[in-house]
């Protein structure tokens, strides 16, 4: 990767240099207390941070949070994460009230050395996400004003042609921060040789949102597990009943291709956890995949496919995974997803976890971090690496 990168920058000075980092801080929030409920997106972006403000610089951190519709809200405002990144640094970070207004100007201009300021949530501002160039490229100019160079530390948004991912690198001296060259090195070693068996877990709700990535990975994986509300249109495409779970009728067929191409590569549920409702406290008991109730719908993998998925991953010297295994938020369905994650942890293989819902799963089911070899910080931009597209935040750091 022909990227310069952090310590390209640091060997250049930054004391006294203001540097716009642009991380991606796009962090959960309790609907009703607006408590951050998983800050494992701050931690990741720590070790840029801190470097930065060890050096010197005068650091202004850029990101943004849910989906705004170019204008303010007050539910997807940044200052509770402003406190977090501040608790975590060891020091104030001085928030800004909007993103390239007065409160943003003057909060960059009573930087001192060493200082770092977090600028309001910068979808707030259509510039940021507008499909219009110059839209886009005027914010961006906004944006770059407040930087003498600019650090992309947010692997969360490379995928996303966005003015503070795409358009500002063309306008300062840019490079990656220590989280993005990290997650590239990691998923470099995937779409390259990885050791083998290289088996590949897959969950989540639709098998549409994942389609691209079993066609682009099915001829170079050993085995591939396929749980969570997908596996259901995969076991329709099988002929079986499958209830009121999560189906998508228009992908029957594609899935019955998949599995006749796949040469037995893909794996799925023997048995599954089936509900009488989605909820926490519904009826529910195990039953085989091929005998769901019709009044009822699937909520997690059963035991059995557990078992049978860990046989799988115990063989494995690469194992990338991505997407639970079922509805892991709520307790008597979250067996299979963690019984799936500590499976891959016994292992001596490397891990990745692809981001996302999986490595939040990770975090809300109290496991060990560090049992795994990598865990990502982008489900979608994960994903699309691994299907080979080009990335318009990386693209854009290589120019």
């Amino acid at each position: 990767m022909s990227i310069r990168n952090l310590d390209d920058l640091l060997g250049e000075g930054v004391s006294g240099r203001r540097v716009l980092v642009r991380a991606d801080l796009n962090v959960p929030l309790d609907k009703q207390t607006g408590e951050i409920t998983d800050d494992g997106r701050i931690r990741a972006v720590l070790p840029t941070l801190s470097a930065l403000v060890q050096a010197g610089a005068k650091v202004v951190v850029c990101s943004h949070l849910g989906r705004p519709k170019g204008a303010p809200d007050p539910q997807f405002s940044l200052r509770p994460v402003a406190g977090r990144l501040g608790e975590l640094l060891g020091a104030p970070v001085h928030f800004a009230e909007d993103t390239v207004g007065d409160s943003a100007r003057s909060t960059v201009e009573g930087l001192a050395d060493g200082q770092v300021a977090l600028l309001e949530n910068l979808r707030f501002n259509k510039g940021e996400t507008s499909k219009d160039d110059a839209e886009r490229g005027a914010f961006a100019d906004q944006l770059a004003a407040f930087g003498e160079a600019y650090v992309d530390d947010a692997f969360g948004a490379v995928h996303r042609k966005h003015a503070s991912v795409y358009d500002v690198p063309a306008r300062l001296p840019h490079v990656a921060g220590r989280l993005v060259l990290r997650e590239v090195e990691v998923l470099s070693k995937l779409t390259g040789a990885p050791e083998r068996p290289y088996v590949v877990v897959l969950g989540g709700s639709k098998v549409s949102d994942k389609l691209a990535v079993i066609e682009a990975l099915l001829p170079t994986v050993d085995r591939l597990l396929i749980g969570g509300g997908m596996c259901f249109t995969f076991l329709k495409a099988q002929g079986h009943e499958v209830g009121t779970s999560l189906l998508e009728e228009e992908m029957v067929e594609t899935c019955r291709n998949l599995l006749e191409r796949s040469g037995g590569k893909i794996m799925l549920p023997v048995d599954v956890v089936a509900a009488d409702a989605f909820a926490p406290d519904a009826a529910h008991d195990t039953v085989p995949a091929d005998g769901i109730p019709s009044h009822r719908l699937g909520l997690d993998i059963g035991p059995e496919t557990v078992a049978g998925f860990a046989a799988a991953l115990s063989q494995a010297k690469t194992i990338f995974w991505n997407g639970p295994m079922g509805v892991f938020e709520m307790a008597a369905f979250a067996n299979g997803t963690r019984g799936v994650a500590e499976a891959i942890t016994k292992t001596d293989a490397f891990s990745v976890v692809g981001g996302g819902d999986s490595a939040a799963a990770v975090r809300a089911l109290g496991l060990d971090e560090s049992s795994f070899g990598h865990i990502s910080t982008g489900g979608g931009a994960s994903l699309e690496y691994l299907e080979g597209k080009t990335l318009p935040g990386i693209a854009a750091l290589e120019n």
